[in-house]
C-alpha cells in the first residue's frame, strides 16, 4: 500500500501527538470501551427500509410533483433518470461503500480517506445536526392537522372561524381573485401559523405548535433510544405505512370527476423544455437532495452494515424505490388537483403550488372535499408524519455515531447509558428548534431551510466527491468494493465517479451561484442582517472544510509542497480482506480521533529518545514488553497498515 512508503520514523498522511503515560484514568476507559462491539442491522431488509424511509420523504410528496410538472411534465423524466443513473446511484453506491469498509461515521471514515478533506465528515455531521432542529417542525405540523381532523368538519373547509379573515375569505379557492384567500390558505396562515408581517417580529410562542413539537421529539426518541436495534424494527412499520395510503388515495383518485385532467396536466410532455439547461440542473439537484448525499446518513447507517454486505444490491433498490415513490406521489397529487380544478372550474395550473403548501394547503382543501373525508384525512396526515420520522432518525443519528465514535468513554462516564445521550441530542434539537414555532417562525423556518439545504448541501458534496473519487481515487474505491464484494465495480460505476458524477455536481455548483436568489417567503423579501445571518448559518457547516485542511497542513513538516502531498494519503487499511473483524472491537470510540494520531517514544540503539509512530494495526502479542522488541519486529511493525488495536499498544507502552 502507497501510505507505507517513505521513512518509517516520520509516517505520512499522520499527525504526532505526545501520549501522555500519566493518563492512565484515559487508558483504562479506552481499554473498557474495546470490550464493545459495533452493533449491526438484524438484517438486511432492515437497513433497506431504514435507508428508504431516509431517502423517501415530504419532499417526494411536495417538490417532484411540482418540479414534473413545471419543468416539462412526461419530457422531464428524461433528465430525471439520466441523472439518477448518472449521480445518484453512483454516488450512493460510493457512500454506502465509505460506511461499510470503514465501520465508521462520515467524521472518522472521511477523515483516513482523505486528511486534507477531513473537515468535510464534520461539515456533514453539522448540516445535517443543524437540518435535524427544524425539520421536526414539519413533523410539529403534521400533527396539529392530524389532531384537528376528527371533528364531524374539518376546520379548514369553512370562512366562520374566528380566525378567518371574512372580507377576504373564500370557501373554495380563489383562482385569480388577487384580493381572496382560501379558508385552508387562512387556515394554515392564522390558525397553525399565527404568522407575523416578517422575522423581525417573532410574536411570542405559539404553545399548541410547542406542545406539538414536544410531542414530535418524544417520538423520535421513543423510536431511536436503542440505536439501530430499536430504529430497524419501526421502520417496518414507518416506512411500509405510507404506500399503503398513497395507493389508498391513488385509487380513490382516479375515480373522482376531473382526476384524468389532473394527471395529463401532470405527464404530458413539453418537448421544448429538453433544451432549457435549468431543466437538467433541477433534474440533477432533485435526485441528489432526494437521495440525501453529503448529509452523512447513509455513510453512517452503512457503517452498521456487516462487512460483506451487497451493498450495490442495496443502492439499486434504494434509487429506484425513491424514483417510484416521488412519481406515484405525482400522481396522488395530481389527481386529486385535476379533481378541485374540475369542482371549482378553475385551470390546474392556478391550484398547483410548491413545497409545503402543497401538503398543508391544497391537499387539506381536497380531502374537504372527498367522500369519507373523515378516514382519509387523518390517513393523509399521518402518512406525513412517518415519511418525516424516517428521514429525522437518520439526521439525528448521524450527530450521535460522530459523538460515540469521537467521545464514547467521556461521555460515557457522564452518561452512563447510551439511551441518555439519544435524550440529550434530542432535548438540545428541541431546544434549537423552538423559535420555529413562535409567531414569526415560518420566517425563521424558511431562512434556515434555504440556507441550510439549498447553499452548504452542494458546497458539501462537492468536496466529499473531490476528496473521495479524485484525491483517495477510484482505484483504491473499486479496491474497498473488492474486498467486500470479491469483484470490481463494472466500467459505468468507474466511469462515473471519475468523471460524470463530479462534473455534475460542479455544474449544480456552478449554476447555483450564478442563479443564486436570495431567501424569500412569498412576496415577503428578508432584511439584510436576516440574509447575514442565513450566510452565518451556511458557514457553520462550511467552515470546516477549510479550517480542517489547515490544520492537516499544519500539523506536518516541510515545504508547502510536501505538506500537501503528505495530507492527501490515505490512511485507511485496504489490504485486509476484513479489517474490522466482529468478534473484536470494530469501533472504539477513542480509537479514531479526527485530528490527531498516536505516538510513542522509545529509545534508539545509540541510546538517545526518538519518536516513532506505530501502525494501529500493529501485531504485537500482551505480553511482549517493549525492551525485547528487536529492530526487525520495529520495522515489520512499521509497515504495516494503520488499524485499530490501540488499545494493546498503550497497553505495552505502560507495561514498560
Amino acid at each position: 500500500m502507497e501510505v507505507g512508503a517513505g521513512d518509517p520514523k516520520t509516517r505520512p498522511g499522520e499527525g504526532h501527538y505526545a501520549l501522555n503515560p500519566l493518563d492512565f484514568e484515559v487508558v483504562a476507559e479506552r481499554t473498557v470501551g474495546a470490550e464493545a462491539q459495533r452493533p449491526t442491522w438484524s438484517g438486511r431488509l432492515e437497513f433497506i427500509l431504514a435507508t428508504v424511509g431516509y431517502a423517501v420523504g415530504l419532499g417526494n410528496v411536495w417538490r417532484f410533483p411540482y418540479l414534473c410538472y413545471s419543468s416539462g411534465g412526461g419530457a422531464f423524466m428524461i433528465p430525471y433518470f439520466t441523472m439518477m443513473f448518472l449521480c445518484g446511484i453512483p454516488l450512493l453506491f460510493m457512500e454506502f461503500s465509505i460506511g461499510q469498509y470503514t465501520r465508521l461515521g462520515p467524521v472518522h471514515a472521511l477523515a483516513k480517506i482523505c486528511p486534507l478533506l477531513k473537515g468535510v465528515g464534520l461539515a456533514t455531521v453539522v448540516i445535517s445536526f443543524v437540518y435535524s432542529t427544524y425539520y421536526n417542525v414539519l413533523m410539529s405540523w403534521a400533527l396539529f392537522y392530524f389532531f384537528n381532523s376528527f371533528g364531524a368538519t374539518l376546520p379548514w373547509t369553512s370562512c366562520n372561524n374566528t380566525w378567518n379573515a371574512v372580507g377576504n375569505c373564500s370557501s373554495g379557492f380563489a383562482g385569480n381573485s388577487t384580493h381572496l384567500q382560501s379558508a385552508s390558505q387562512q387556515f394554515f396562515d392564522h390558525s397553525l401559523l399565527q404568522k407575523t408581517s416578517g422575522i423581525e417580529e417573532s410574536g411570542g410562542i405559539r404553545w399548541e405548535l410547542f406542545g406539538c413539537l414536544i410531542l414530535s421529539w418524544v417520538i423520535v426518541y421513543l423510536c431511536i433510544f436503542k440505536g439501530i436495534k430499536s430504529t430497524g424494527k419501526v421502520v417496518y412499520f414507518t416506512v411500509v405505512f405510507p404506500y399503503f395510503v398513497l395507493f389508498a388515495l391513488l385509487i380513490n383518485n382516479v375515480q373522482l370527476p376531473g382526476a384524468k385532467n389532473g394527471i395529463l396536466y401532470f405527464v404530458t410532455p413539453v418537448w421544448g423544455k429538453l433544451f432549457e439547461v435549468k431543466v437538467w440542473v433541477n433534474a440533477a439537484a432533485q435526485v441528489f437532495n432526494s437521495i440525501g448525499i453529503a448529509f452523512g446518513s447513509m455513510i453512517s447507517m452503512a457503517s452498521y452494515n456487516k462487512f460483506s454486505n451487497n451493498i450495490m444490491r442495496d443502492a439499486l433498490i434504494v434509487s429506484i424505490t425513491n424514483s417510484f415513490t416521488s412519481i406515484l406521489a405525482g400522481f396522488v397529487i395530481f389527481s386529486a388537483i385535476g379533481y378541485m380544478a374540475h369542482i371549482h372550474n378553475l385551470p390546474v395550473e392556478n391550484i398547483a403550488t410548491d413545497g409545503p403548501g402543497l401538503v398543508f394547503v391544497v391537499y387539506p382543501e381536497v380531502l374537504s372535499t372527498m367522500p369519507v373525508f373523515q378516514l382519509w384525512a387523518p390517513l393523509f396526515f399521518f402518512m406525513l408524519l412517518c415519511l418525516g420520522l424516517d428521514s429525522q432518525f437518520a439526521n439525528v443519528e448521524v450527530a450521535i455515531t460522530f459523538i460515540k465514535d469521537e467521545f464514547g468513554p467521556q461521555v460515557q462516564r457522564f452518561l452512563k447509558r447510551e439511551e441518555l445521550l439519544t435524550l440529550a441530542m434530542c432535548i438540545v434539537c428541541f431546544i434549537l428548534g423552538i423559535p420555529h414555532v413562535t409567531k414569526g417562525g415560518i420566517y425563521v423556518f424558511q431562512l434556515m431551510d434555504h440556507y441550510t439545504a439549498v447553499v452548504s448541501l452542494v458546497f458539501l458534496a462537492f468536496f466529499e466527491i473531490v476528496a473521495v473519487c479524485w484525491i483517495f481515487g477510484v482505484p483504491r474505491l473499486c479496491l474497498m468494493v473488492k474486498r467486500m464484494h470479491g469483484k470490481t465495480p463494472n466500467i459505468y460505476f468507474r466511469v462515473c465517479w471519475l468523471l460524470l458524477s463530479p462534473l455534475l455536481v460542479l455544474c449544480i455548483l456552478i449554476f447555483s451561484i450564478v442563479q443564486y436568489t436570495p431567501a424569500h417567503y412569498g412576496k415577503y423579501t428578508y432584511p439584510e442582517w436576516a440574509e447575514g445571518v442565513g450566510w452565518g448559518i451556511s458557514l457553520v457547516s462550511i467552515v470546516w472544510i477549510p479550517l480542517g485542511a489547515i490544520q492537516e497542513i499544519c500539523s506536518h513538516k516541510g515545504s508547502l509542497l510536501q505538506r500537501l502531498k503528505t495530507a492527501i494519503i490515505s490512511t485507511i487499511d485496504l489490504d485486509a480482506d476484513d479489517p474490522l473483524p466482529e468478534k473484536q472491537n470494530l469501533d472504539n470510540p477513542a480509537s479514531e480521533t479526527l485530528f490527531t494520531s498516536v505516538a510513542y517514544q522509545t529509545r534508539s540503539l545509540e541510546g538517545g529518545m526518538t519518536q516513532l509512530e506505530l501502525p494501529l494495526s500493529a501485531s504485537l502479542t500482551p505480553g511482549l514488553t517493549l525492551s525485547s522488541v528487536t529492530p526487525g519486529e520495529l520495522e515489520r511493525g512499521l509497515a504495516e497498515d494503520r488499524g485499530h488495536n490501540i488499545i494493546r499498544i498503550i497497553r505495552i507502552i505502560l507495561l514498560c
